[in-house]
């Protein structure tokens, strides 16, 4: 005999086939409406449509986290551009400060060189007066070393007198 197959009866049995791999699905993923709950697309998103507690509880707290770690890196930049802040206002008082030392020294720097000026004919001077001096000094050492000979000589010659 050959059987004949009921179409009616195959339909019955993939739709139930369906629905055990639906309810299998649906296990897994913890929802209770069948297949996905969200959307890639925001305008297929219905207010008034329920959806999985469970999902809206971890979207929640994915946001608040989000929100707290944004809100951190936030206070951090920020406290960094008050540290550069308080930095660059040590870094210009600091230079306003060594630009009157140098400013400062600059002053007395021109004072020393205007006297120095004023001063340079003098010094001259004194150069020419160390010059003669040194002359004088040489011109002393040979005088006294010819005044040695020359009595050394007189007292060879006062012997040579008296010995005759």
């Amino acid at each position: 005999m050959t059987s004949v197959k009921d179409p009616l009866r195959e339909d019955v049995q993939i739709e139930q086939s369906y629905m055990e791999n639906s309810a299998d699905h649906n296990s897994r993923c913890g929802s209770p409406k069948r297949g996905t709950t969200l959307s890639t697309s925001t305008s297929s998103f219905e207010a008034l449509d329920p959806h999985d507690p469970n999902l809206s509880r971890l979207a929640n707290t994915m946001f608040q986290k989000t929100g707290e770690y944004l809100q951190e890196e936030l206070t951090s930049t920020h406290a960094d551009y008050r540290l550069l802040e308080r930095l660059n206002k040590e870094t210009i008082a600091k230079y306003t400060e060594l630009k009157t030392i140098s400013s400062s020294v600059a002053q007395s720097l021109d004072s020393l060189n205007e006297k120095y000026k004023k001063l340079q004919p003098i010094l001259d001077n004194i150069n020419e007066i160390d010059d003669s001096v040194t002359k004088l000094e040489q011109a002393a050492y040979k005088l006294a070393a010819y005044s040695k000979r020359l009595e050394m000589k007189f007292k060879d010659i006062e012997k040579d007198t008296k010995s005759k």
